[in-house]
């Protein structure tokens, strides 16, 4: 792997944006540290050091960082979109948009069907040996937890190009509409009450990101409209959470009333616009730093292997807390001075399990042969871009559902609430994997 990370890094053209690089692997990274940090696990369950230590919750504006990699998704999405249009043949944007969603799905959901089947055969075997209890339960129900971001994600992947010709002819026009409209959805919730609207802002809060990555391709980002992104996010946040009905802590916390995350808030939105601001003020010595062979060798090579430390970190996280249970090491009182004393050695065993995992599944992260819209085998036909939206629909959804409603009660038949309608984990599984069928099969075509 040495060598081929090598040659990936010598062979970075002159034009490419490292930092938006830098930007993936550290956003992703901030949120696998995070939830280790916040996890507090003890003989008895599972709970939120957030919770535990309420003055801890300020950290959130630092740690709370998936609105970062939203933006650098918009970003690429923009230059990866735009690279298909102009190859494609005369009259063929289906065909752009179903190669498109293909390559994209491709690079999230290989490395995470491998993920859901590996858990859901142990999750099975588990439950059918009549185990599923204490942590090992807690486990089967949390592990998937991070897949609403890929969920996300995916959401983003499919809105692309619509958003993006909105982009195109209204510039930051475009993000100001999605941006009135999370406003609106949260006037609506907490001024006049209206039940389910604050649903809505998952599409706008997250969308509005994603649209400041448009942005920041056509170089409209400068250090002005940074440091005012920056400056009025955080004025905007800070008086949001004085003033309103937002909570201090911007990921989500049990028991509450009301959370910045599920369903996201303008809090939220605002707090995105400082870090997406902070982030693009820090781009000029950053890019300085990773003209460093061995600075940009080390980003190149966790580019690589992101997505699978990102769904395994979980895996890691409770194989740790487990295995110091069944050896009887005394789990402290979550945040005593012994606690946090511990704190370096199980991050420590968590990095290596995770690492471990990575050695194990990072293949499937890696990218399949491109096929270029109109070459052999690409989808010119017509409706290839509708069947390659259905499937798009379908990952989101059964992506989304997994997440909510884990591994754990399989054969009770377990089920969780997704738009109002009860998912179960294999009913969810089936939706992802059909919906990548029809999407690969839109993205190839007939011959």
């Amino acid at each position: 792997m040495g060598s081929s990370v090598r040659e990936l890094a010598g062979a970075t053209p002159a034009t490419r944006d490292r930092y938006v690089d830098l930007l993936r692997v550290a956003s992703l990274g901030a949120v696998v540290l995070g939830h280790w940090l916040m996890a507090a696990v003890t003989p008895d369950g599972v709970g939120n050091l957030l919770a535990v230590v309420p003055a801890l919750q300020p950290l959130t504006w630092l740690l709370q960082v998936m609105p970062v990699f939203f933006f650098v998704g918009g970003f690429s999405h923009a230059l990866s979109y735009r690279s298909l249009l102009r190859k494609r043949p005369e009259g063929s944007e289906d065909s752009v948009y179903s190669a498109f969603l293909r390559a994209r799905l491709q690079r999230l959901l290989r490395p995470t069907t491998v993920f859901v089947l590996v858990w859901g055969a142990a999750a099975l075997l588990v439950q059918l040996l009549g185990g599923g209890g204490g942590l090992t339960g807690v486990t089967l129900r949390m592990v998937t937890q991070p897949l609403w971001f890929i969920g996300i994600y995916l959401a983003m992947v499919a809105f692309t190009p619509p958003l993006l010709r909105l982009h195109e002819r209204y510039g930051w026009g475009a993000f100001a509409g999605l941006a009135g409209a999370a406003v609106a959805v949260d006037v609506l919730r907490f001024a006049a009450g209206v039940p389910y609207v604050e649903f809505l802002n998952f599409a706008f809060v997250w969308l509005a990101v994603h649209q400041l990555g448009f942005l920041r391709a056509d170089g409209r980002v400068d250090p002005r409209r940074a440091a005012l992104l920056a400056g009025g996010g955080l004025v905007t946040a800070t008086a949001l959470v004085a003033l309103g009905p937002y909570p201090l802590s911007m990921v989500g916390m049990p028991g509450e009333r009301v959370s910045n995350m599920a369903p996201p808030t303008l809090a939220l939105l605002a707090h995105g616009l400082w870090l997406v601001g902070a982030v693009e003020l820090l781009r000029a010595p950053a890019a300085r730093l990773l003209e460093r062979p061995r600075v940009w060798r080390t980003v190149v090579a966790a580019n690589g292997v992101a997505m699978t430390a990102f769904l395994w970190h979980l895996t890691a996280m409770f194989g740790v807390y487990g295995a110091l249970l069944a050896l009887d090491v005394e789990l402290p009182a979550p945040a005593s001075a012994a606690w946090w004393a511990q704190v370096p050695l199980r991050i420590a065993l968590a990095a290596a399990l995770t690492a471990a995992l990575v050695a194990a599944f990072r293949t499937f992260e890696r990218p399949a042969a491109p096929t270029a819209p109109g070459a052999p085998g690409a989808s010119g036909a017509s409706g290839g871009g509708p069947l390659a939206a259905l499937g798009a629909t379908l990952c989101l959804l059964g992506v989304l559902g997994l997440s909510m409603v884990g591994f754990g009660g399989l054969l009770d038949g377990r089920t969780a609430l997704l738009i109002a309608i009860p998912v179960s984990a294999p009913a969810a599984v089936a939706m992802t994997l059909g919906g990548w069928l029809l999407v690969e099969r839109a993205g190839r075509g007939a011959r």
